[in-house]
């Protein structure tokens, strides 16, 4: 398994990109990096320039994006305009692209959180039509969306991965697929047995200590079961701390050493 850090976790008010750890992060021996597109979408032509080429300079890649719409762009409610979202994505999906990511996680939960009173299932089908819609420019650009579903305190649709299987199930485009998130999989108190019904679905993967959302500091028998779940489906890809710290470079460096003595066969007993 690949490890990451999702950059804009660490500083979102002064780094809400992420774009200061990229050498610590690599420094730190991460596999990738994983940015938000919103923010990076919006850069202008010269910027985004000079962070691919900074990401060149410290080895590693951005091989995921997060943060994939901007809360601007309605995808539900009266207000969505699917030819609007449509057109964003072609163009922040062919930067995220240039970086390299074969991954883009859909959460963006201010741009897919249903106004109060309008019908959810209607607000459901919206974002079968619009995933329906991109998954040709996502195939285009060599990625693979991945929905994340996001716990009831942040978004009022697809909180659960059940939910957000179901949603893969409905949109039926390879190039539309699964992520879990350790983290809202807890906080939703989902059983992670859901790994196993997901299968080949699942095709990235969030982490972070439920208690605070922070980086994992010990070994927890949750992380273990976890982790078991994914290795019985034979996951291998990638698995991105996705966490607040007040210290990155301490806590990181814990955090990677911990989950890869988890996975690590032969280390640590699966359960």
């Amino acid at each position: 398994m690949r490890f990451g850090c999702c950059g804009s976790m660490i500083s979102p008010s002064a780094d809400p990109i992420g774009m200061e750890v990229i050498e610590t992060t690599a420094q730190l021996g991460f596999d990738y990096i994983e940015l938000p597109l919103s923010p990076l979408a919006a850069l202008p032509a010269p910027d985004f320039t000079n962070l691919v080429r900074r990401l060149e300079r410290a080895g590693i890649r951005c091989e995921a994006c997060n943060n994939f719409f901007p809360p601007s762009i309605r995808l539900t409610g009266g207000q969505a305009r699917l030819p609007v979202a449509v057109a964003y994505a072609e163009k922040a999906l062919e930067r995220a692209a240039r970086l390299g990511a074969s991954i883009l996680v859909f959460g963006s939960s201010g741009a897919k959180n249903v106004p109060e009173g309008f019908p959810m299932d209607t607000a459901w089908h919206q974002l079968v039509e619009l995933l329906q819609a991109l998954g040709p420019v996502a195939k285009r650009n060599g990625i693979t969306i991945a929905i994340e579903p996001l716990n009831r305190q942040e978004s009022n649709i697809v909180n659960r991965a059940a939910e957000g299987l179901k949603l893969v199930r409905e949109v039926r485009d390879p190039s539309v697929q699964l992520m879990m998130d350790f983290y809202h999989l807890t906080v939703e108190k989902e059983d992670p047995e859901i790994i196993l019904d997901a299968g080949a679905a699942v095709r990235h993967v969030h982490f972070a200590e439920a208690n605070g959302r922070i980086f994992p500091r010990k070994p927890e028998d949750a992380y273990v079961r976890f982790f078991s779940r994914l290795k019985e489906i034979r996951y291998q890809a990638r698995c991105s701390i996705e966490a607040h710290t007040r210290d990155y470079r301490t806590d990181a460096t814990r955090a990677l050493r911990l989950l890869k003595g988890i996975t690590a066969e032969g280390q640590t007993p699966w359960n």
